[in-house]
């Protein structure tokens, strides 16, 4: 089993991923997985491609169903390592892989809170992430109706898998985007 450079991951994100949201998205979820890893010593390229493919299989195959399990056959048959290929599949409750380690613990607590920070940053008069603070992300987390479709229950559990308060888990995502924000286009 091989483990992919960034350069091979990106290459299965866009094989089977066209979307500029979802590409961005995945992008987002690199540059806060290298976030976490490098503040925990842990190897920042391989939580980056975790970050980076966690979603490759969703625009093909949206379902509950299917998605991370599509992914993780496309990976299997390129002989891609398990361990990564088990991290994937712990980001979704619905897969039943538990998350035992911090990769996975990490994978699932960056994942729904960099789409809620980039649906904040969209709404914002500039576009901008450098406009955005921790405060407003904790403002928008309390209205229900914006970005409702964002699990506020999941960003929660993230930042306790993390041992984390969700306010400085915020501010850790929110500074592992701005860090990348070209690369967002925010």
């Amino acid at each position: 089993m091989t483990f992919p450079t960034r350069p091979e991951a990106f290459a299965i994100l866009t094989e089977h991923t066209q979307g500029e949201s979802l590409l961005k998205h995945a992008l987002a979820v690199e540059g806060a997985m290298r976030y976490y890893a490098a503040r925990a010593g842990e190897d920042v390229e391989a939580w980056g491609v975790a970050g980076l493919l966690h979603d490759f299989d969703y625009e093909r195959y949206p379902s509950l169903e299917d998605h991370p399990f599509r992914g993780a056959e496309i990976l299997r048959a390129r002989g891609i390592d398990e361990e990564l290929i088990q991290t994937i599949l712990s980001h979704g409750d619905h897969t039943g892989v538990e998350r035992t380690t911090p990769m996975r613990r990490t994978l699932f607590a960056v994942d729904e809170l960099s789409g809620f920070i980039t649906a904040v940053t969209l709404v914002r008069p500039s576009k901008k992430i450098s406009d955005v603070e921790p405060s407003s992300v904790k403002k928008k987390l309390k209205d229900k109706a914006f970005a409702r479709n964002i699990s506020r229950e999941d960003i929660r559990r993230g930042a306790e898998l993390l041992g984390l308060s969700e306010e400085e888990h915020i501010a850790n995502v929110l500074s592992a985007l701005k860090a990348i924000a070209p690369d967002l286009g925010l």
